[in-house]
């Protein structure tokens, strides 16, 4: 009929969630997600405040340990305008295990916001960082998961993947070019762990670089301050890999092998449950998007610092014994994750400051790993140094790491390997950090090898 205007319709989805409904909870992820907090840290950092000042700096630079020392001058426990926050060693890892924070920072429960989040939350794809994510939830369902887990990935586990990884370092390593620069990030650090973790998930040879992609997609979801582009992207990977994992998962039912997810996909716990296909899917996402981008960086941010000190780089290879120190110091002093977030549950007191229920506990991971108190001369390199293995690296309390032993095995072999082969290696200008503000590591790692 003339004069008249159709209304607009949206598509139906399969969570009931038309087109335009799907992109206002979208919006409103972006916006109390990243660009409400990240407008704040901006202004308050402009404004002085130090736990703020360290967000901003450490985005696409060095890591800012002078700040990290001026928090841990005033205390314990340093009360800023955004949260608590911590440099402290022994307060690190006395927030890691209380049983009065819960891991991660959320706005669930808190009035008109909290609903808000849970609304937008309803369609978001599967994340290292939301639950059943072993990231992301709390005894008794974490008890029970990571108890699963640990079975399968195991100190002996690890053991048998080392010889293969030696393979999937060599072969890496007879590919890459002589007398012409070489990106080692994108030709060495990136591809040994995805080949790893392909191996841990029985992923097929051809599909190794899909997997390789979305790990690479995915990572930034572990991270703070997206613009609305960039998390676009990463929710669109997120869903790519959640569709891929389901229809891996249901070739490992069919066909279990030796590898993690089939070992998972038919594990029972003491009450003869399964694990739930979500379970199973955000375990095979957190080992990707977790465990493939810190050990990258692991590896990359090695390279980086046996480049810029070299004696330190002479010593390990004058005794092969030291490429463990290596890593544990690689480790401590230029960590793969740069802090981590608690919210408080109940009232309590953190280091014995007042905590309220609600508040968010910010911990330094890399502020704790130069605490004088613990680690002498903190701001040295040194692959000798006793006290390394104490830092905090891989967390600490109920959510240590479990891919720990993984990663610090994949660490020694591609860095003992590479400079073993490759004993000048010398890196050209134009290495560049990421842009993340939680993981840090290099995107690019120009080379020459002799």
């Amino acid at each position: 009929m003339t004069g008249t205007t159709t209304p607009a319709r949206t598509e139906p989805s399969p969570d009931g969630v038309g087109r335009l409904g799907r992109g206002a909870r979208f919006a409103t992820r972006w916006g109390l997600g990243h660009a409400v907090p990240w407008t704040a840290i901006r202004m308050q950092a402009r404004g002085g405040d130090l736990h703020a000042a360290a967000l901003v700096r450490s985005t696409g630079s060095e890591t800012p340990v002078e700040l990290f020392d001026e928090i841990r001058a005033g205390g314990p426990l340093h009360r800023s305008r955004l949260s608590f926050v911590t440099a402290h060693h022994a307060t690190v890892k006395e927030v890691l295990a209380s049983p009065d924070v819960r891991a991660g920072v959320e706005l669930r429960g808190r009035g008109r916001l909290g609903r808000m989040s849970d609304w937008a939350q309803a369609t978001a794809p599967m994340s290292p960082i939301k639950p059943p994510s072993l990231l992301a939830i709390e005894p008794p369902d974490h008890t029970r998961l990571r108890r699963l887990v640990t079975r399968v990935f195991t100190a002996r586990a690890v053991q048998r993947l080392e010889a293969r990884t030696e393979q999937i370092a060599d072969q890496l390593l007879d590919e890459l070019p002589r007398g012409e620069p070489v990106d080692l990030v994108e030709r060495y650090c990136a591809r040994l762990p995805v080949l790893v973790i392909c191996e841990i998930l029985g992923v097929p040879e051809s599909e190794t670089e899909l997997v390789r992609a979305f790990g690479a997609g995915a990572a930034p979801s572990l991270d703070v301050g997206l613009g609305v582009t960039e998390l676009a992207r990463v929710e669109h990977s997120l869903r790519d890999f959640d569709a891929w994992l389901t229809q891996h998962l249901a070739r490992a039912r069919l066909q279990p092998g030796e590898d993690l997810l089939s070992q998972l996909a038919v594990a029972t716990d003491d009450d003869g449950a399964p694990l739930t296909d979500a379970e199973l899917k955000n375990t095979a996402g957190l080992v990707l998007a977790a465990g493939f981008e810190t050990t990258v960086n692991l590896i990359g941010n090695g390279i980086a610092l046996l480049a810029q000190h070299r004696d330190q780089r002479a010593l390990a290879l004058a005794d092969e014994q030291r490429w463990g120190g290596v890593v544990e110091e690689v480790l401590r002093y230029d960590p793969p994750v740069l802090l981590t977030g608690r919210t408080v549950v109940r009232d309590t007191s953190v280091a014995s400051v007042p905590v309220p229920r609600g508040a968010v506990v910010t911990v330094l991971l890399a502020g704790a790993n130069r605490d004088p108190d613990v680690f002498a001369d903190p701001h040295r390199f040194d692959i000798a140094r006793p006290e390394a293995h104490e830092h905090v690296s891989f967390s600490a309390g109920r959510h240590y790491c479990l891919g720990a032993a993984l990663a610090r095995m994949e660490g020694r072999v591609a860095l003992q390997r590479l400079h073993e082969r490759h004993p000048d290696l010398r890196l050209r200008p134009g290495a560049e950090r990421r842009p993340t503000r939680i993981l840090r590591g290099y995107r690019t790692l120009p080379a020459s090898l002799t």
